[in-house]
């Protein structure tokens, strides 16, 4: 290939997943699904926190954080797919590719530390429960997701001027749906020996250290549970860390499996597949694990549903009496002197 040396000018190629035309189709409509049930879905999440009074504890406001990121994280690499297929069209540009590359490594490693953060709440709140209120603190809880989000930002911003300090050859042909760093990377043209160098210490610095955090945590938390004599006991310490469990296995098990085929594999078009657990299938079920047995987050939405019906202001025709009114402890008609009957019961305004 002819050596770039405007790399700032050139255009990257997104191969996709196929480009099998009966597929593509298939894929879009896909894609399009699964991105509009990851927003609808962690955007309920959200919307359950910050109404209902009941859920804003430590726990979901980590949990409505953790969802605000799934859905940027989604909204980093689908919509340009879901573009490039529709249109036919696989080109982005250097600008765009620099771009997706440090959001999608800022979300990702955001991603990673909010569970290693909800992982320790969840160790407080069983092997400390006395002590849960005093040291789970809404300073605290706003301290950890400050951090996580300097910290992200600060290794995103460190990536993205490494891959900024790389050359390209024209017409670069990314096999995957969106710009990945690592594959970025191995395109370039230059010598990469400092940027694999960074990725691999940052990896096991950051990842390394938030999953030690996540599995000492839950050693702490199994540790407790299996002292505590009675089984109700012991059940209902699980079920509150088992849906965390299960976000925690799916998105590092997927993560994981992702990196090490890629580095025992040289298909990059099986890698670009896998990924699609950990940047797509993730954020879109996290909602589903987290509200499919949680009475709590089930209990405000259904609030919410019912709220407009329930606060309709009464207005009753004008050839009925006052006491036809559905809902007379709130209706508007009925003045301070009235005197009225409900359900037999006199009620007089004094």
């Amino acid at each position: 290939m002819k050596q770039q040396n405007d790399t700032q000018g050139s255009q990257f190629l997104l191969l996709g997943l196929s480009e099998d035309p009966e597929l593509q189709t298939l894929i879009y409509r896909l894609f399009f699904s699964m991105y509009l049930v990851t927003i609808l879905g962690n955007l309920l999440i959200i919307l359950a926190t910050i109404s209902d009074f009941h859920l804003h504890t430590a726990m979901y406001f980590f949990l409505s954080n953790l969802s605000f990121v799934d859905i940027c994280l989604s909204s980093t690499t689908i919509p340009k797919m879901l573009r490039n297929v529709y249109a036919h069209h696989k080109a982005i540009t250097y600008e765009g590719c620099i771009m997706q590359i440090y959001f999608f490594t800022l979300f990702v490693g955001l991603d990673n530390f909010l569970l290693a953060v909800m992982a320790y709440d969840r160790f407080v709140a069983i092997c400390h429960p006395l002590h849960y209120t005093s040291i789970m603190t809404p300073q605290l809880c706003v301290s950890l997701v400050l951090v996580s989000w300097i910290t992200s930002s600060l290794n995103s911003s460190l990536q993205g001027f490494m891959v900024l300090q790389l050359s390209f050859c024209a017409n670069v042909e990314i096999p995957h749906f969106f710009c990945e760093l690592s594959m970025l990377v191995h395109l370039a043209c230059s010598d990469t020996f400092v940027n694999d160098m960074v990725m691999n210490v940052l990896a096991a610095l950051l990842g390394g250290g938030c999953l030690t955090g996540i599995l000492y945590s839950y050693a702490k938390i199994v540790s407790s549970i299996r002292a505590i004599s009675s089984a109700q006991g012991k059940y209902k310490a699980f079920s509150t860390c088992a849906a965390h469990l299960s976000v925690v296995s799916l998105f590092y098990c997927t993560l994981l499996g992702v990196y090490l085929s890629s580095a025992v594999s040289q298909n990059s078009h099986s890698t670009a597949v896998a990924s699609l657990m950990y940047t797509v299938v993730t954020p879109m079920l996290n909602p589903f694990i987290y509200s499919l047995r949680n009475n709590d987050i089930k209990r405000a939405l259904k609030k919410n549903f019912v709220r407009e019906k329930l606060e309709k202001p009464c207005n009753p025709p004008q050839s009925l009496p006052l006491s036809c009114c559905t809902c007379p402890l709130t209706c508007p008609h009925l003045s301070s002197e009235s005197l009225f009957t409900i359900s037999g019961s006199p009620f007089t305004n004094k």
